[in-house]
C-alpha cells in the first residue's frame, strides 16, 4: 500500500462540509485500488470514484496475516453527535497520509432518512471526510435499495401465501406448488428440499408424498397475529409506522395491521453486515424467521421458498464499496445497521478484506455506532463473536459539550441553539460529566480492549476544560487521552491520536473477552449486559417479553447472542437520565428474534424503528447547481 499523501488547503474558519469535500479532486478509484493492493480483476467500477470489491480478494490473500484492529466508539452522545465518524476518518488520514502506515477505514453506509431528515449525512466532517460525500450519502452503489427490494419481496410473499392458503384446498395448493410438466411429471424446486428436511420428509418425488405429508408441506398456516416481518423504505415517514393492508376488493376482506420500518432496521441489513461469505449470507437469508404458525412453529424465508431469490437480489450488495478520504486513504463502505435498533456496525466482510490488504504491519479502523454501551458492546458480543476477529484498541470519542450535558447541563436538542453553558467555560460541569466517560472506559477494560480517549476539540473548548477531561480519563484507566483537531486540520490534527493508537496496538496489554457465554439462559445474558455494561441493579420483564422468551426457547433460539434495542442517549431506558446512573431497573418490553442475522433483540422501553421528519428537515437546503452540476446544501 504505497504513500497516498495529498496536501489539504486548510481554511479557517472551516467551510461547510460539502464545500470542503468538493474542493478536493478525488483520485481515480482504480488508482486508489492499486495503491491499496487490490488487483484490477478484483474491482467493479461504479463510475470514476467508487468501485465494488469482489470477495475473491479474500481467496488470494488467505495466507496473509491480519492487520491491527481498531474500533472507534464514543461516550453517550448528545442528539448532535460527537464526531465519531469524523474521528474515524481523521485517524485514518493521520495514520496513512502523515505517519506512512498501511491503513484502511471501514464505515457504514448512511441511510437517506437522516440525510434528508435532521442529522444529515455520515461521511465525517470538516477536513476529515469520505469523498465524494454526495455519492457516499446518496444512493452510493445501491446496496440499501437492494435491501429494500429484497425485504419487500419477502413481505409480499408472506401475504400472498396467506391469501392462497386461505382460498385453496391442500390438493390445489400442491398442484400449483408442484405442477405437472408436459410429461405429467412433478418436481420439487431446489429450495423446497429445505422445507422437506425441516419437516423430516426424506423424499425426492412429489408424487411419493402421503396426504398428510402434502398437507404439512403446502400449509405454513400463519398465525397472522404473530407475523413479525414488516415492509421497509429508506425515508423518514411517520405515517407509515402503522398501516392496514388488504383493503382492495380482490383481497376478499383479508385485512391486517402492519407497518413500515426504515430500511436500515431490516434484518436483511443485519444479515449483510454479519455474513462471512456469499454462502453464509444465503443460509442466513433463508433462516430469517418471519412469523409463527398457529402451532407456534417458526416460519422462515426458506419455508416460503424465497431464500434463493433474496440472495440473487443481494449478490452485488455483499461486495463492499471502495471509496477514499480527503487525503486519499482507502475506505471500505459496507452495510448500515442502526446501533440502537440493530447491532450498529459495518460488515464483517469489509473488515476481513481490509485486514488482509493492510497485512500484519497495517491498521484497520472500523466504527461502532453511538456510545460504547451500544455499538461497542454489540461489536464485541455479536460482530467479533461471528467474525473471530479481536480488536487491539478502542478509541472513545468524547466532547466537552457532551460531558457538560452529562454533568447536569441544559438539554441539547438538534435544530436549536446551544445554551450558554456549552459555549462558556465551566470546568466543574465538565468534571461532573466525566462519570459518563469513566464508565465507558471501564467497559472497554472489561471487554479486554485498550481504551484511548479522543477529545474532539471544538472552538469554544478551553484548555482548563480539556485538561480535566484528560486527567479524569487517565484516572479511570484510559491507555491515553489526547486532543484531536482533525475536523479543522485533517489528518495533521489527529497525529497525537494516531501515535497513541500505534503504541496501544504494539503493547497488547489486554485479553479480549465476551460479556457472557452463549450457552447460558437468555435472561442471564440480558442481565449480564444490564449489570456489567449499563450499571443496572436488575432487569424487569413485561408479560409480552416473558411470552416471547418462552416461545424462543421452544423454537430453539436460546443460544443466540443478545442485541439490546435501547436508547442511545442514556445507560438506562430513559433518554433523559444522563451521567452514569447505577442500581436502576431495566424494563424489557418485548423480545424479538433475528434468527437469520443471528441474535435476539430485547426491546428496552419504547424504540422507534421508523423515524419522522422534523418541522424543518435538512432537505430545505439541498438542491442542484445547474451551472456546475454539483449538489449543494448537503451536510
Amino acid at each position: 500500500m504505497a504513500s497516498t499523501k495529498i496536501s489539504l488547503d486548510v481554511k479557517s474558519p472551516v467551510p461547510s462540509d460539502i464545500e470542503v469535500a468538493q474542493a478536493v479532486e478525488p483520485r481515480k478509484i482504480d488508482e486508489v485500488a492499486r495503491l491499496a493492493g487490490i488487483q484490477e480483476d478484483e474491482c467493479e467500477a461504479y463510475g470514476p470514484t467508487k468501485a465494488k470489491v469482489k470477495l475473491s480478494v479474500l481467496d488470494r490473500l488467505a495466507e496473509e496475516k491480519d492487520g491491527k484492529y481498531v474500533v472507534v466508539a464514543g461516550i453517550t452522545p448528545t442528539p448532535l453527535g460527537e464526531g465519531k465518524s469524523t474521528t474515524t476518518v481523521g485517524l485514518c488520514q493521520a495514520l496513512g497520509a502523515h505517519c506512512g502506515q498501511k491503513v484502511m477505514t471501514c464505515v457504514r453506509q448512511p441511510s437517506q432518512g437522516p440525510t434528508f431528515g435532521i442529522k444529515g449525512g455520515a461521511a465525517g466532517g470538516g477536513y476529515s471526510q469520505v469523498i465524494p460525500m454526495e455519492e457516499f450519502n446518496l444512493h452510493m452503489t445501491g446496496d440499501i435499495h437492494a435491501i429494500t427490494a429484497a425485504n419487500n419481496l419477502l413481505a409480499a410473499a408472506i401475504d400472498a401465501r396467506i391469501f392462497h392458503e386461505s382460498t385453496q384446498s391442500d390438493s390445489a395448493l400442491f398442484d400449483r406448488l408442484c405442477p405437472k410438466d408436459k410429461e405429467s411429471k412433478r418436481r420439487f424446486a431446489p429450495v423446497m428440499f429445505r422445507r422437506l428436511r425441516k419437516l423430516g420428509i426424506d423424499k425426492t418425488d412429489p408424487d411419493g408424498l402421503t396426504d398428510e405429508e402434502r398437507s404439512k408441506f403446502v400449509r405454513l398456516d400463519f398465525d397472522i397475529t404473530k407475523i413479525t416481518w414488516r415492509r421497509v423504505m429508506d425515508t423518514n415517514d411517520r405515517f407509515l409506522r402503522s398501516i392496514t393492508i388488504g383493503q382492495g376488493p380482490q383481497e376478499k376482506g383479508m385485512e391486517r395491521q402492519t407497518g413500515f420500518d426504515i430500511t436500515v432496521a431490516s434484518e436483511i441489513m443485519a444479515v449483510l453486515a454479519l455474513a462471512t461469505s456469499e454462502r453464509d449470507m444465503r443460509e442466513r437469508l433463508g433462516s430469517m424467521v418471519v412469523g409463527s404458525s398457529k402451532k407456534g412453529e417458526a416460519i422462515t424465508a426458506d419455508d416460503l421458498g424465497i431464500g434463493g431469490a433474496l440472495t440473487v437480489l443481494m449478490k452485488d450488495a455483499i461486495k463492499p464499496t471502495l471509496m477514499q478520504t480527503l487525503e486519499a486513504t482507502p475506505v471500505l463502505v459496507h452495510a448500515g445497521p442502526f446501533a440502537n435498533i440493530a447491532h450498529g456496525n459495518s460488515s464483517i466482510i469489509a473488515d476481513r478484506i481490509a485486514s488482509k490488504l493492510v497485512g500484519e504491519d497495517g491498521y484497520v479502523v472500523t466504527e461502532a455506532g453511538f456510545g460504547a454501551d451500544i455499538g461497542l458492546e454489540k461489536f464485541v458480543n455479536i460482530k467479533c463473536r461471528y467474525s473471530g476477529m479481536k480488536p487491539d484498541a478502542a478509541v472513545l470519542v468524547a466532547t466537552v459539550r457532551a460531558l457538560k450535558m452529562h454533568g447536569g447541563g441544559p438539554a441539547v436538542s438538534a435544530g436549536r441553539p446551544l445554551d450558554h453553558a456549552y459555549t462558556n467555560e465551566n470546568v466543574q460541569l465538565v468534571a461532573d460529566g466525566c462519570a459518563n466517560l469513566s464508565k465507558h472506559i471501564q467497559n472497554c477494560i472489561k471487554f479486554g480492549i485498550a481504551p484511548i480517549v479522543a477529545i474532539n476539540k471544538f472552538a469554544t473548548d478551553t484548555d482548563a476544560e480539556i485538561q480535566v477531561v484528560r486527567e479524569r480519563a487517565l484516572e479511570a484507566g484510559a491507555f491515553d487521552a489526547v486532543v484531536a483537531e482533525h475536523h479543522a486540520l485533517g489528518g495533521a490534527g489527529a497525529l497525537d491520536l494516531a501515535n497513541a493508537v500505534m503504541k496501544a496496538c504494539a503493547k497488547k496489554e489486554y485479553t479480549f473477552k465476551f460479556t457472557y457465554p452463549l450457552e447460558v439462559p437468555i435472561k442471564d445474558k440480558v442481565e449480564a449486559i444490564a449489570r456489567e455494561v449499563y450499571g443496572a441493579g436488575g432487569v424487569e420483564y413485561m408479560p409480552e417479553a416473558e411470552a416471547a422468551l418462552e416461545l424462543f426457547d421452544k423454537q430453539g433460539f436460546s443460544g443466540l447472542p443478545i442485541c439490546m434495542a435501547k436508547t442511545q442517549y442514556s445507560f438506562t431506558h430513559d433518554a433523559t437520565i444522563k451521567g452514569a446512573p447505577t442500581g436502576f431497573i431495566l424494563p424489557i418490553r418485548d423480545v424479538r428474534a433475528s434468527a437469520g442475522a443471528g441474535f435476539l433483540y430485547p426491546l428496552v422501553g419504547t424504540i422507534m424503528t421508523m423515524p419522522g421528519l422534523p418541522t424543518r428537515p435538512a432537505y430545505y437546503e439541498i438542491d442542484l447547481d445547474f451551472e456546475t452540476g454539483k449538489v449543494v446544501g448537503l451536510s
